[in-house]
Formats: C-alpha cells, structure tokens, sequence
C-alpha cells in the first residue's frame, strides 16, 4: 500500500488497512497483501525458514470431524440458545441442566476422531521438535481433538471439556467420568476440606480467559516467525488480534477457512477451503529438511 495515497483516501480504508498504516507511520512493514497471496508455494518458502511456528485454531478445524460449533441457527439445545446455557449466571441458577449440557456435548465427543488436519498439525510437531524448530497450538477448542492426534504444545484458551473446576477452591482435574454427575450427588470437590461444587473448566460467554494461558500465549507470541489462522472465525477477541498483530510486525500470517473473515484482509495469505484437504499439504515434509 502507498503511504501518501492510503493518506490522502484515509476514510475509504476498512480498519484493516487503517491499522497497517499505523504500522506503515511507525516505520513497520506489512506482509500482507490486498488481495492476501494465494501461493502455497510462497507460503511454503516460509514454511521452510520458520523456526516457531504458532498454530491458532477455531471450531472449523474440528467441524471436520462432525463437532457441531454451536453457532448459527443451529446454535441451539433442547430449545435453548447456547449461549444462554453457556454462561456463569445460568449455572448458578440451575447447575443441573447445565451439567447435562455439557454431559451431552461430552459423550457426543466418543464418536469424533481427529481428522487430517488435527493429525498434519501434529505430525509438523513431533518431525519438526527433531530438527530443534518449536511448533506449539493455541487453540479456542475445547474437544481436545489436538490432545488425541498427538500435538503436545497445546494453550486451550476456552479451557476443556474433560476438566471440571472447583466453584470454591478452584482447584482443576481431569475428568472423563460418564456420566459425570447423576443429579450431582456426591460430587463436590474432593479436595480435602473442601467439598464446593464442580462446574466444566471452559470459559463461560462473558468471562475472562485464564490470565496464566494468555501470558503463555503472548510468551509464543512474541517468539513467532510464522502464523497459521486454521478454521477460527477470528471474531472473538483477544485471540482475533493474534494474527493481525503479527503480520503488522512483518511476520509471515497464512489463513486456512472455508470463507474470508474479519481479519482476511490484514494478512499475508489466505487459502479457502477445508482444513482437512489444506492443513497437510501446507505442513508437509518440505524439500529442504534433512531426512531425519
């Protein structure tokens, strides 16, 4: 983008280009296109050179292995708005019916694997971690789909559906119990001298994200030297910032969705399609990297 003209047409930018003119103004150059690039053979240049790649995925990536995403006019269980049931205020009032919501969407998960993409992602991992290069996932699922593929640099930003938390001493664990309670008796926190009540360990619509998970996503953050933007509708903030924050810093951001998003526009890549026919073509082996 040319300075002196973006200046000149200031309000005929979208707020994307707004905020890499600022970017531009403080002497930092952009990698991303207008149009974003479409070159996976670009993309995988940099691919090659990266040395800390960070992988931000959403509900799209495990979409693919039949995970509803709650959104939409499908948004809804037994007649009620999830994001009603979702929330601290409607476990408060009524824990039981929150707990059999989440024990539905719990025993719905014994018949989702995890798909090509959750297993590429992983795969990059483990064959990368032998040539000293880091690959972690900050992911805004709470399926532990990537936990089952094999990814071991996991950050779950929305917590999970397989641990439960203390509403008194806050104290997590796992849980894969099923059911989990039966009208919730006898399972309060077994935490000696404790005995509050469990609630699932996800982050709740109106609540805050775990502030130790965040400072560990801005530590992987700031060591990034490449992002990829995999099935994350990139509306829900902070984690929406995530890529358009690097890429304004020059660092390579590469989005794989089935549509353009909010953010489509500030970065360097954009490639549409499912995750599952992308993910591990854009992660394969590269030429570059030794046999072993």
């Amino acid at each position: 983008m040319d300075k002196n003209m973006a200046i000149k047409n200031w309000d005929s930018l979208d707020n994307w280009q707004k905020f890499d003119m600022f970017g531009l103004m403080l002497g930092i150059t952009p990698t991303a296109n207008f149009p974003p690039s479409t070159s996976i053979s670009k993309f995988r240049e940099d691919f090659a050179k990266a040395k800390h790649i960070v992988i931000v995925t959403g509900a799209g990536v495990s979409a693919e292995s039949g995970v509803p995403t709650f959104r939409g006019p499908g948004g809804y269980w037994r007649n009620k708005k999830v994001q009603e049931l979702a929330t601290v205020e409607h476990f408060e009032k009524n824990p039981s019916l929150s707990w059999q919501f989440y024990h539905h969407r719990r025993e719905g998960m014994v018949t989702k694997l995890p798909n090509k993409a959750h297993i590429a992602i992983a795969e990059c991992e483990k064959r990368l971690k032998s040539q000293g290069r880091r690959v972690v996932v900050i992911t805004q699922n709470i399926d532990e789909l990537h936990k089952r593929a094999g990814s071991e640099n996991i950050l779950e930003m929305h917590g999970s559906l397989f641990k439960i938390r203390c509403t008194k001493c806050q104290d997590v664990t796992a849980n894969t119990d099923s059911p989990i309670c039966p009208a919730l008796a006898g399972k309060g926190c077994k935490k000696a001298g404790c005995g509050g009540l469990m609630r699932p360990h996800v982050v709740w619509f109106g609540e805050a994200l775990d502030p130790s998970i965040l400072a560990k996503a801005e530590e992987e953050l700031e060591k990034c030297d490449l992002c990829l933007l995999i099935g994350t509708s990139s509306v829900v903030k902070p984690v929406a910032l995530f890529g358009p924050r690097l890429s304004i810093l020059g660092i390579p951001v590469a989005e794989f969705n089935t549509e353009e998003t909010p953010v489509t526009k500030s970065l360097g890549y954009h490639f549409q399609g499912p995750a599952c026919t992308l993910i591990p073509e854009a992660l394969a082996k590269h030429e570059s990297e030794p046999e072993r």
